[in-house]
């Protein structure tokens, strides 16, 4: 899919989100928003009641803007042509496909809101404890798929989606 989305401006956002929460505006920092937000939340945990509840609470807010972000950019966005005839030949030679994404699922429903009758699975943000390049997250996908990480390949346009496939151990492209 086609999306625009500044990640500048969406660890800004959630800069903003979480500054309540800490005490102080954090500055964003070179890794990717949901892993930046992690130690973020980290931070909070570490520090005696309410923390946690404190924690849970900037997740939450810091999250729901992540969410609106995504969607809106997905609203915009435009899903390649090519991608619906390309996996209905892939499921006419018999191949399993499934998608795996750091995105929300609202996200990739407005972007593609028959992904469904074109994959055997979706597995969002939402729907995973650990996304990729956590290896987990394709393996869950492989497991609903029932096929072995051998005999699978992991396809993506970014380098953390072959670095997912190789910690899995399937096929990159």
């Amino acid at each position: 899919a086609h999306l625009t989305l500044d990640f500048d401006e969406m660890k800004e956002r959630v800069a903003a989100a979480a500054a309540p929460f800490l005490g102080h505006r954090p500055t964003p920092n070179g890794l990717p928003v949901l892993e930046w937000l992690e130690k973020l939340e980290h931070t909070l945990r570490a520090k005696p009641n309410p923390g946690l509840e404190k924690a849970r609470d900037m997740s939450l807010a810091c999250h729901a803007v992540i969410k609106n972000l995504e969607v809106e950019a997905a609203e915009e966005g435009l899903l390649f042509p090519f991608v619906r005839p390309m996996l209905e030949q892939l499921r006419g030679q018999g191949l399993a496909c499934g998608i795996i994404t750091r995105n929300c699922e609202a996200a990739v429903r407005a972007m593609f809101p028959d992904a469904d009758a074109f994959c055997g699975c979706l597995l969002a943000r939402d729907h995973v404890d650990r996304v990729k390049p956590d290896p987990e997250h394709l393996l869950a996908a492989l497991r609903l798929l029932d096929v072995e990480p051998d005999l699978a390949m992991m396809v993506g346009d970014h380098p953390m989606d072959v670095e997912t496939g190789k910690r899995a151990g399937t096929l990159t492209g």
